[in-house]
């Protein structure tokens, strides 16, 4: 039996990932922390063996206390969820030339960038892969650039944080001013040209720099669209998995231009989120460094990095995992997904087609 900690279990994704791992492996130990003593993970029957609320990661007492609740646990292996603390958790490494149990994540100076979309979008800067973009912050919107270098209509969010957290469509400076003063409390932002076809998605898997599968889904509409500005929140209600290889072999050649660019090699979870433009060309609008919110939902379809990722930390190498850079779907699955309820999933959007009686 194996003991495993998810941190982060509040939050969607980490949730997901204990269910998948419940379902493969009844047997093994679940233990889960998080920062907010009302995570609802925390009270959710059936998912966790233990759970503990824990310290911010970047305070003092953070990294004793995941070494004592590792040695006083025995844990096996860790998912890292939240991107802060996998941050944290890198740099952990570099400091002391191990984690606190093992892991499967990236080097440090990969993680940072792909954090921060700012530092993203500087290193892509002038190249195919993403839309033009600058940097603006409440001390210096540059009104000018968003005018001009930009042009409008354009989109605006958050640097950090997930969820679409302060995106919206602005359409001409004063709306631009006016989201300003309503989100002061954000300090940093991009700006970048709106992009009107698909939201894609993909998850990749690699393996010291060699891409081991990959797979992708569109996000065709949105749970609760209508409480956030943009119409856009950080969960799909509905969504159709694609066998696209194009997806993949962009999503690809992207990580080896930053692989280049850092100096670094690819190891880890990566999660892309994409928009086309007007004429389908894919821009990259985010990178997440961990599992995306929709890894539980892809494991029931087939695939599964989470098992994939449990293979590797109990080997301690890559071994077992099949290697399948372009993963196709068996069937035009698509997926439901929606609050309080479990994602569910469907052979095929040809059942929306069917009368319906009452």
């Amino acid at each position: 039996m194996k003991t495993i900690l998810v941190t982060g279990i509040g939050g969607l994704t980490p949730r997901s990932l204990a269910g998948i791992i419940r379902e493969n492996h009844p047997d093994y130990k679940i233990i889960g922390c998080d920062i907010e003593k009302k995570a609802v993970g925390f009270f959710m029957e059936g998912l966790l063996d233990e759970y503990f609320i824990c310290p911010r990661c970047n305070t003092l007492e953070y990294f004793p206390w995941i070494e004592k609740l590792v040695k006083e646990k025995n844990i096996d292996y860790a998912f890292v969820q939240p991107e802060s603390e996998i941050v944290e958790w890198g740099d952990y490494y570099e400091k002391n030339g191990r984690f606190p149990c093992p892991v499967f994540m990236g080097c440090k100076l990969l993680s940072v960038s792909l954090k921060d979309k700012a530092i993203m979008a500087e290193l892509l800067e002038g190249t195919k892969f993403i839309p033009k973009t600058i940097k603006v912050t409440q001390d210096n919107p540059r009104y000018e650039d968003v005018e001009k270098v930009i042009g409008f209509p354009c989109w605006i969010r958050a640097t950090n944080g997930t969820g679409g957290l302060g995106s919206l469509r602005l359409d001409d400076i004063s709306s631009y001013k006016s989201w300003l003063f309503i989100n002061s409390k954000i300090q940093e932002f991009t700006v970048s040209e709106f992009l009107t076809g698909r939201h894609l998605a993909n998850e990749m898997l690699y393996y010291n720099g060699e891409y081991i599968k990959g797979a992708a889904l569109e996000c065709v509409e949105y749970v609760m669209a209508n409480t956030a500005p943009s119409h856009v929140t950080g969960n799909t209600h509905f969504g159709r998995f694609l066998n696209e290889d194009h997806i993949n072999k962009f999503c690809d050649d992207c990580v080896k231009y930053l692989e280049k660019k850092l100096g670094v090699s690819a190891h880890g979870i990566l999660s892309f989120d994409l928009k086309e433009d007007k004429d389908g060309n894919m821009k990259v609008t985010e990178v997440n460094i961990r599992h995306m919110a929709y890894t539980g939902v892809m494991a029931h379809v087939g695939f599964n990095l989470i098992e994939d990722t449990i293979k590797i930390m109990e080997d301690g190498n890559c071994d077992r995992v099949e290697r399948v850079p372009y993963y196709h779907y068996e069937k035009p699955y698509v997926f439901l997904r929606d609050v309080d309820v479990e994602p569910i999933v469907l052979e095929s959007e040809e059942v929306f087609n069917y009368p319906f009686q009452i």
